[in-house]
């Protein structure tokens, strides 16, 4: 298959394109590298590769529409990396992820391509009253901006597979962690190690967990159900069925770390930051039902996590 893969140079979709590329498949990256990185990409730009590189934004239709011609499906990534960010630039995740989405979809219609996989995201159910969340809990209230633009992209296309007769695949990720890392929870605790290797501060209680899943394994399920299921509308959680607290991520964290005598502390508070959900655990039996199942538990997927990020930032450099 010719394949586009939206934001493929970032932390999931250089994932996913390895993973394509190991079966066989042509790639093309389509990418801003506002967060993506090009040395992610760098083992397949040999003489020769199946992967070609195109650096544009997905606000930029025109160009959009160019790069779409001939494309089989489309594997849609490309987002705002950072829920915080959103409390900050509240236009954020309207840009770069609903009328990002809109783009790709007009551009497909276009160009007659008729399948997309959507990275959408746990942050969708918002704060859920049944855990572990399955897939059809409702009704969806998201708390938080980034929830609000993938529920909506989610209806994008959902709309978009009615009118126009589109096909989708469309994943609701946990938190998702691994090699090349550029954010979140292990990535900052590093950071905060790397700067001061007595003392790790942790935004609120600790007692905040989540249901993690690491990336090969996100990328991996991704690629499985696209070619194992066909409805018109797929739509599954990608996790490991379990959670982790935060408590337990900055003791890993500080383990792996080797570092003698870090104190850990604690701001307080339920919520790290406004608009994180405390408490994700999401049901994935439709995921192993479909014959996937996940290579890491949460606790193995932050572990492993640790260890590469550790050597990938260079803590003790």
């Amino acid at each position: 298959m010719r394949i586009l893969v939206t934001g493929g140079a970032g932390f999931v979709g250089s994932h996913l394109v390895d993973i394509l590329v190991e079966d066989g498949n042509s790639v093309v990256v389509y990418d801003n590298l506002s967060s993506g990185k090009p040395h992610f990409l760098q083992h397949h730009l040999d003489q020769g590769s199946p992967v070609e590189i195109i650096k544009a934004d997905l606000l930029d239709l025109d160009t959009l529409k160019e790069n779409m011609l001939g494309i089989d499906i489309v594997f849609h990534l490309a987002a705002n990396p950072d829920i915080r960010l959103g409390t900050e630039v509240t236009d954020t995740d309207l840009k770069q992820g609903t009328i990002a989405t809109y783009n790709v979809l007009e551009a497909m219609r276009l160009a007659g391509t008729k399948k997309i996989a959507f990275a959408s995201s746990s942050v969708v159910y918002g704060e859920a009253s049944v855990m572990p969340t399955p897939e059809d809990y409702g009704p969806l209230f998201p708390i938080s901006l980034y929830g609000a633009s993938k529920l909506a992209c989610e209806g994008l296309i959902s709309a978009w597979v009615g009118t126009f007769s589109l096909q989708a695949w469309i994943f609701r990720f946990a938190n998702v962690v691994g090699e090349r890392g550029t954010h979140g929870v292990i990535f900052d605790f590093i950071h905060k190690l790397k700067n001061d290797p007595t003392r790790l501060e942790v935004l609120g209680d600790g007692n905040q967990a989540k249901s993690y899943i690491e990336v090969r394994d996100c990328a991996r399920s991704m690629y499985h159900l696209v070619c194992t299921t066909d409805a018109a509308i797929n739509y599954y959680n990608l996790g490991s069925g379990d959670v982790c607290s935060v408590r337990r991520i900055a003791e890993i964290v500080v383990e792996e770390s080797g570092l003698p005598e870090v104190s850990i502390e604690y701001t307080g508070g339920s919520r790290g930051w406004a608009g994180d959900v405390p408490l994700a655990s999401l049901a994935v039996d439709r995921m192993k039902d479909s014959g996937f199942t996940p290579t890491f538990d949460s606790e193995g997927s932050i572990r492993h996590t640790a260890r590469a990020l550790i050597e990938e930032i260079g803590l003790h450099d």
